[in-house]
């Protein structure tokens, strides 16, 4: 993939401090979405902690970025937030990225921010794509204030009980759900918050088959029993005082 037009690695603004930890947003899915300052960044530091090594290989790949990568998901981050806080105190610059969008939002770094504070090291926010601000920003609901939750409980109780404690906010609610429990999330969205309750779900945002659709439930329930539940989703829940 071609470099951005007018990056110059010469630029000093561009080039990471020793001792720093960059929060680096990477593409949802379009990868002309990286930024400059987030190629120069990642072509730059010590080394690259990934969500998972292969997914970012390929990004790297594409971007001609030949660096040191190390793992940090969630079933590791106890052990190697420290490891990688030592890199820092060693003098080395150290990028964090996700899978995609921005770390530490429903995906891992939260322990490896709070150890570099702990410690003193600077936290650097190198910000991009988000799926969740992505949406809100497109949806025609009202966006002043959220509620973002990430994924909700696997087990259908525990969502209905958020549902339920939940469904008299007066802000909006963003949450994310995988293809694997779409469906049984919207029949309990529609059961619970009622027909009129007026949503925007989007999927695979940014993507070939990006979809997205503010509407009621009810209005949009038959269209979500006709299309596609192949994906990443995020969701929008409107207050439901509102509507279009």
């Amino acid at each position: 993939m071609p470099r951005p037009e007018g990056l110059s690695t010469a630029n000093a603004s561009l080039l990471p401090e020793p001792g720093s930890l960059y929060v680096v947003a990477t593409p949802l899915g379009n990868l002309t979405d990286i930024s400059e300052r987030a190629i120069a960044i990642l072509e730059k530091v010590s080394l690259i902690a990934c969500e998972d090594t292969r997914v970012s290989g390929k990004l790297l790949s594409k971007l001609e970025i030949d660096n040191r990568t190390v793992s940090y998901h969630e079933n590791n981050e106890r052990t190697m937030a420290p490891k990688l806080a030592e890199e820092l105190a060693q003098g080395k610059s150290v990028a964090l990225i996700s899978d995609a969008g921005t770390p530490g939002l429903s995906d891992p770094g939260f322990r490896l921010t709070r150890e570099c504070r702990k410690r003193g090291f600077p936290v650097v926010p190198v910000p991009g794509p988000c799926a969740a601000i992505a949406l809100l920003s497109v949806s025609g609901l009202p966006s002043d204030r959220f509620l973002f939750v990430g994924f909700l409980p696997p087990k259908s109780a525990a969502r209905r009980r958020f549902l339920e404690s939940n469904k008299d906010l007066d802000h909006s609610i963003i949450v994310y759900e995988s293809c694997h429990r779409i469906e049984k999330l919207f029949s309990e969205m529609l059961k619970i918050l009622g027909p009129d309750r007026f949503i925007c779900i989007g999927r695979e945002i940014t993507k070939r088959f990006e979809s997205i659709h503010t509407a009621s439930l009810g209005e949009l329930e038959t269209n979500f029993e006709q299309s596609s539940k192949k994906g990443e989703f995020t969701i929008v829940i409107a207050p439901g005082s509102f509507t279009l």
